[in-house]
């Protein structure tokens, strides 16, 4: 229903490798990030309509009306984990009729502006989840940062030791930056993360030749991001 072949939509290659579950709770992480906040609230106008929810459910939404629905969800995303109750069995049952959590990002992409901007900043932060797992870009990463221990745009956001939860721990910052709110500041953490795997992506190719292809991941979600970011 949400194929990724229109024009201007987001780049096949990042959003294959997402897993299912990209809403996470990720406050476990915190402690990876330099200076992070714990007790983070809900952004300003937080919220969903639930009678926009109800009427795309009917497929009686206007395109106005989508277009709202998509800037809603774009706006609370990010906060996810503080959602009222019934916001969330509401969202619950939006995201289900959506066919999951990778449909509900195909969906936010088709809508330029904030919702295109948060998708594919989430694409990102799953790819970042799972890389985080992986030995062979912590290593590689580790070995990186022993020549240049802050890369460009991430110094203030990395804690001098690498291990698991770095990246996992940027992931976290970009969503957290999100729910304050500060999207400029979210790009361009994102952007530099990706410039810093794309300089690690050759020797964790070399560790893990299941890796061979983690530039070009890297390159064309940095080029997905600019594009979103250029939209305003």
């Amino acid at each position: 229903m949400h194929a990724l072949d229109l024009e201007g939509s987001m780049r096949e290659k990042p959003f294959g490798k997402i897993g299912d579950e990209l809403l996470r709770v990720r406050r476990d992480v915190s402690r990876a990030v330099e200076g992070s906040v714990e007790g983070r609230s809900a952004p300003a106008g937080f919220g969903v309509d639930q009678k926009l929810i109800t009427a795309f459910g009917a497929g009686t939404l206007s395109s106005a009306g989508q277009q709202e629905l998509a800037q809603q969800v774009a706006r609370q995303l990010p906060a996810h984990w503080s959602q009222p109750n019934t916001l969330a069995e509401a969202m619950s049952r939006f995201i289900d009729g959506l066919g999951g959590q990778r449909e509900l990002i195909a969906w936010l992409d088709e809508y330029p502006g904030l919702p295109r901007l948060v998708a594919r900043l989430y694409v990102l932060m799953g790819l970042l989840d799972q890389y985080s797992e992986n030995s062979a870009v912590v290593t590689a990463l580790r070995e990186y940062r022993e020549r240049e221990p802050y890369p460009a745009g991430l110094k203030g956001y990395l804690v001098p030791q690498t291990n698991d939860d770095t990246l996992a721990g940027l992931s976290f910052t970009i969503e957290e930056l999100l729910s304050d709110g500060r999207q400029g500041k979210a790009v361009d953490l994102a952007l530099a993360t990706t410039d810093c795997l794309r300089r690690v992506a050759p020797r964790a190719g070399e560790l893990d030749p299941a890796l061979d292809d983690l530039g070009e991941v890297m390159d064309h979600s940095h080029r997905d991001l600019q594009e979103a970011a250029a939209e305003g």
